[in-house]
């Protein structure tokens, strides 16, 4: 979701709740959306603290990783499917690959923060 969208759908779940509610309602609301944000770090930590566990580039299968990837994807969804971190490619451009014990690669290029190419690399027979 749009992090602009979301932020004016709470503070429009906020205003009808006082409007409907009065000092009640807005704190129930507010309370709704802290505990909506709670949900979203305890996500991102629960999958970085998975990944933080793993080698760095690493997965099991990067044909299968290939195989999975969708253009429009976030960082956050990517290293969920990997459960590793992915290896930085470069300095300036945001490029990250991830390799198999077989010696394919996928190369990752984001765009915005969403995925916006990949590609498969294989190793000659």
């Amino acid at each position: 979701m749009n992090a602009i969208l979301g932020w004016a759908l709470a503070a429009l779940f906020v205003a009808l709740a006082w409007q409907q509610y009065g000092w009640q309602g807005a704190l129930f609301a507010l309370s709704a959306v802290v505990f909506w944000l709670l949900l979203q770090f305890n996500r991102v930590m629960r999958t970085m603290r998975a990944a933080g566990q793993a080698p760095v580039g690493r997965v099991d299968s990067a044909v299968m990783l290939n195989a999975k990837l969708k253009p429009g994807m976030s960082m956050l969804q990517v290293v969920g499917l990997t459960k590793s971190l992915g290896r930085k490619l470069g300095e300036g451009e945001d490029d990250w690959a991830w390799s198999d014990e077989g010696g394919s690669t996928v190369r990752l290029h984001f765009s915005r923060g969403k995925l916006a190419r990949f590609e498969l690399e294989r190793p000659a027979p």
